[in-house]
């Protein structure tokens, strides 16, 4: 999808970004109004959804530029709640290209469920999909972090963990934060983790 008067970057992020949102709809992470996606473009601009739009229907109007603060760069654009998070990842490591955060059902359940400060997934050949790991001999863990509508304040818990996360992370009865160098790796590690936490989620019902 083109939009008149934008260069090919940014059409290129923005129709990255609708052609995820779809995806991650039609497997139920992306719920009414929920999560949120982002893409950084190579001279650094960030494109990310609107505020408050369903991801499974998005169209370049849903897609708004941000600096690295997070700041519209248009006036009167609102970005997600949770933009803080992904200038968070942005800033921390200069490779991530795209970062995606969903709200799936076995995400949500299990970072209620599990008390302790992470979810270990180990044994699994699926674990190959995240940075560093070349073996299902090895285990993985994904952080919980206590969900907190001061984003600031999360974004200072999360800072701890940075560059300690392969697998992304999850907020407690929210959802996932995962990320890559692009957005086709990006899609593929979460794609990854919710198959692997769908799969804990059925161990433990059994």
């Amino acid at each position: 999808m083109n939009v008149e008067g934008r260069d090919t970057a940014w059409n290129e992020a923005v129709r990255d970004i609708i052609e995820a949102g779809r995806r991650m709809d039609q497997r139920g992470w992306v719920p009414a109004t929920a999560g949120n996606l982002s893409r950084k473009l190579p001279d650094g601009r960030i494109a990310i959804t609107r505020s408050g739009g369903h991801k499974g229907f998005l169209n370049a109007d849903g897609v708004i530029e941000i600096d690295a603060e997070g700041r519209p760069l248009i006036e009167g654009q609102r970005a997600s709640a949770e933009t803080l998070l992904h200038t968070q990842l942005y800033a921390h490591d200069p490779k991530i290209g795209a970062v995606l955060h969903g709200h799936s059902i076995p995400g949500t359940v299990l970072s209620l469920d599990e008390p302790g400060p992470s979810i270990e997934l180990a044994g699994y050949e699926l674990l190959k999909v995240f940075e560093g790991q070349s073996t299902h001999e090895t285990s993985v863990s994904v952080p919980l972090f206590d969900n907190d509508q001061d984003i600031a304040r999360l974004a200072t818990v999360v800072a701890s963990s940075l560059g300690k996360m392969p697998a992304g992370y999850l907020i407690r009865g929210h959802g996932v934060y995962v990320w890559g160098p692009d957005m086709p790796t990006a899609l593929a590690r979460l794609e990854g983790l919710e198959f692997l936490l769908a799969c804990v989620l059925k161990r433990r019902k059994l």
